[in-house]
Formats: structure tokens, sequence, C-alpha cells
């Protein structure tokens, strides 16, 4: 087989596969690659030489539960204090926008949501037990619990100080992926730390891309790693 048509037979299979690369990386690897294509997205003149002629580097498709999302229309334009509000959320993506408060998760808090959603599992609400038979040697939160406290470990939920206060209506759209790393103990304190990674404009609006990391106090690793969607409507 001949250098070009090996070369075009490998654009064809990428153009039929555009997530093979990303899901082959490990995640560490995988936050350069986004900050790359992010740049390269956003850079006039990047683009990329294959058999003769220059390709600029598309978006990545967005993927909400599962499902490949339409491409969002690059015409869109922004008015008014939706635009103001683009702009400066623009000159904040790869920024660190919010560090929250330490919050503990005692017994009482993974009760309460046992309680409200049926999940009694043993390692979550029976100390006695999980300190015997548990490898934690103390019960644990539910994964889910720490995802209900998302608003509230990252200030989105604050009536005296909300996040976009001239946005008429603030959705969470959804989770693009969803990581927990370490397990919380009970009584351990936990905050978000959000990073801003991308920003895009949408029908009567914009749409963010968050990284959110939930820590542990005096724990290296994270106890939750998230990929959050918001919308913002003006």
């Amino acid at each position: 087989m001949k250098v070009v048509d090996f070369l075009k037979r490998k654009k064809e299979i990428l153009a039929q596969h555009p997530f093979e690369l990303k899901d082959w990386l490990s995640p560490a690897i995988r936050d350069y690659w986004r900050e790359f294509q992010q740049k390269a997205q956003h850079h006039p003149l990047f683009g990329r030489v294959m058999d003769g002629a220059i390709t600029t580097l598309q978006p990545e498709p967005q993927v909400v539960n599962g499902v490949a999302q339409p491409s969002l229309d690059p015409a869109i334009e922004l008015e008014g204090e939706a635009a103001a509000v683009f702009e400066t959320l623009l000159s904040q993506v790869g920024e660190e926008t919010h560090i929250g408060e330490w919050l503990l998760v005692d017994q009482a808090m993974i009760n309460g949501f046992a309680q409200a959603t049926g999940d009694h599992q043993w390692i979550h609400t029976n100390p006695e037990r999980a300190a015997e038979e548990s490898p934690f040697k103390s019960t644990i939160a539910h994964g889910f619990l720490t995802l209900a406290l998302l608003p509230r470990l990252t200030g989105s939920v604050d009536e005296h100080n909300p996040e976009f206060p001239t946005a008429r209506m603030v959705v969470n759209f959804g989770l693009d992926s969803v990581r927990f790393p370490y397990p919380i103990k009970v009584d351990s304190r936990i905050r978000a730390r959000t990073k801003l990674a991308k920003v895009t404009p949408i029908k009567g609006g914009i749409e963010l891309l968050k990284e959110i990391k939930v820590e542990i106090e005096g724990i290296r690793r994270p106890g939750c790693v998230i990929e959050s969607l918001t919308r913002l409507y003006f």
C-alpha cells in the first residue's frame, strides 16, 4: 500500500470514529488533549496537513447521557447581557472559578439521604457492621449523595449571591462524566473546586462545561471528579 493511500485510509477511519483516540487516553492525558483541542479551535490559522490539504480541527461533539448531540450552530450571535456574560466567561476558560467552603458529611446526613432514596446498604448506614466488615473501617457516603451536594458545594444555589444574577434561568443540563476515585468516609469534610472548561453560545443563552473536583480534607485523591453542563438563558 502506498503511503498516500495509507494516510487517506487513516483519515477515513478517524472521521468515522472521532472518539477513538480520546477513549484510549488516560484521564490525566485526556485533560491535556482537551486543553489542546480548545486552544486549537480558537486559533484562526490552526490546521493539520493531510494528503496535501489543510483541514481545520473541528470541535468535539457534545455527548449527554451517552447520546451525541447535534453540533451547535456556529452562526449563533448573542446580544445584550448574554453577549456581555459570554465575553466575560470566555476570558475565564481554563481558570479555576470557584473554591467552596468545607462541608461536614456526618452520619445524620448519610442516613437522611438513605431515607430519601431508599438506599440503606450497610456500608452507608450501619456503623457497627462497617467497622468490622468494611475495608474502610467506617461507613461511607453514597456516591449519589456527593452528586446531590454539588449545587451546595459549588455555590450555585445561594439566593443572596447568585452565580449568574443577570440570567433569567439557570438549568442543569447534565453530566458528561462522573468518577469516584476515593470513598468519602463518615465525618469527613469535603469541598468543591470548579474550573471552567468550555463556553458555547446556544439559542437564547450560553452553555458552560465545568470540571469539578470534590476534595476530601487530608486526602490526596478526590472523592469525586465531574464534567458538568450548565445552560444560562437570558
